[in-house]
Parts: C-alpha cells; structure tokens; sequence
C-alpha cells in the first residue's frame, strides 16, 4: 500500500487520460533522467529548485512530483507544494517503479520541440480524435491550429508547429492504419484502452465499419458535430467530451450491453 502522501503507479495509471487527470511533474535530475529518457504520459519536466513559489499554471490542480526513485527530491517538492495550499503526491518508487511495472512511458526525444500543431481544417474523425490523444496523453498544453489543406505545410514551417493528418508528412496514415494509430506508435501509448479506441476511430476514419461495430456511430456523431460547429476550435471542444466518453468506454465498459426491457426479443 502507498504512504501517506503517496499514490501507486497503477493508481497514477487508472488518472491518466481523464480530463481532470494530476499534473504529472518529472523532477529528475538531469544524469537520472539521461540514464532513462522517457517521461510518463501527459508528464513534463521541471527542476526541482522551481517550487518556490510554485508554477502559476497548477493551481487549482492535483499535483503527482516523480523523480528516480520516490525520495528526497519528490517528497521535498511535494511538502513544499503542500505548503503552499496544494494537493501534492509522491509517486510510489518514482520512475524506476513506473518502469518496472512495465507502463507506457514516452521517449524524450519523441516530443516535438513546440507545443503548436497544426492540421487541416473542417475536421471529422483523425483530426479531433488526435488532438484528444494529444492532450490527454502527450502533452496538456497542446495547442491545434486548423488551417486550408493547402497551407499546412506553409504555416507548419512559418509557425514552427507541427504538420498531422496530411499527405506527405510524418504524423499521418500509414498503409491501412490512421493518424491515431501512428500517434500511439511513434509515442510508444501501447495500452489495451487505447488500441482498442484506435480500433474503432481507424474502422470510423479510413470507412471499414466492420473492424468495429461502433464505428458507425462515431462517424455518425462525429458528422453531426461538423455540422453543428462552425467554428473548427468550437468543434473541438465538443469533440474531447466525445473521446472522453469513448476512452471510459474502451477502459471501463467495453463489455457492457443494454437491454431494457430485458427479454424483449423473446
């Protein structure tokens, strides 16, 4: 069981993704985090010299502070943190544990070196469904520009953001699988939740309904949302509740039926 002030990594595991998931601190310092250079996903680094006062953007936010091992250095932030009014954990044997236990964890260098992307605009499927796993999972700050097809690559290049769901470039489809699906690969986020999510938004997205029977539906939904929306931020906005749905459903309730009355096809 944790320690007071602590929480495990499967409980950390059961937060991510959610939308009022912790705001995951990686304070290792620099020769642990070059001994094992990936981060834990929606996790971002910071010193641990950089607590006093605390950063303004987590107020108001759960705080989980991760260094190698789950000693001195976190649980010195983390009481600071408390300190300052803060809901502040320790994960339980740091990011040596999280390892060990063989969870997801990012490469370092997967990141991109801003947290601007940018896509095509009027999006259906790919293109809010990858800002969703962008922000849950990748990094939370993320921010999406929607732009003429013809002008991604402009503006990816002028804006220094980066270019997803079009042809010729690195985050788009490959053969049979979809945007999400290279998302998941190039980030390493190989959990049972969001293959079978993938599942349903590559069946939805390339048009091959019988790959998963609710990939209908989330053409359907995703369709009227277009429809709905004007405004491509406005859509996403939407769109996230949507995936929110969707991922409990592919964590929680993917066995679950609906019958009622019960018995009625007899």
């Amino acid at each position: 069981m944790p320690g007071p002030n602590q929480i495990s990594p499967a409980q950390l595991l059961r937060l991510i993704g959610l939308p009022d998931a912790p705001a995951i601190i990686d304070i290792r310092v620099p020769e642990d985090l070059a001994a094992d250079p990936r981060l834990i996903p929606g996790s971002f680094t910071l010193p641990h010299d950089r607590f006093d006062p605390a950063p303004a953007h987590l107020l108001g936010r759960m705080v989980v502070v991760v260094c190698q091992k789950g000693r001195k250095l976190s649980e010195g932030v983390a009481a600071l943190l408390r300190a300052q009014g803060f809901d502040a954990q320790v994960l339980e044997g740091g990011s040596m544990a999280w390892a060990e236990a063989g969870l997801p964890m990012i490469p370092q260098a997967a990141y991109p070196k801003t947290n601007l992307w940018v896509t095509r605009h009027r999006p259906k499927i790919d293109r809010i469904a990858c800002p969703w796993l962008i922000r849950r999972f990748i990094d939370p700050t993320a921010r999406f520009l929607f732009v003429s097809p013809s002008e991604v690559p402009a503006v990816a290049e002028r804006f220094n953001a980066t270019a997803f769901d079009i042809e010729n470039c690195f985050y788009s489809h490959r053969g049979d699988t979809c945007t999400f699906d290279t998302l998941i690969t190039e980030f390493a986020l190989h959990t049972e939740p969001l293959r079978r999510l993938a599942q349903v938004v590559r069946a939805a997205d390339t048009d091959r309904h019988d790959l998963s029977p609710q990939a209908a539906g989330l053409l359907a939904i995703s369709v009227g949302l277009s429809r709905q929306y004007r405004d491509d931020l406005e859509q996403l906005s939407a769109g996230m509740t949507v995936y929110d749905a969707l991922y409990r459903w592919a964590r929680d309730g993917f066995d679950e039926g609906h019958d009622w009355p019960a018995g009625r096809s007899a």
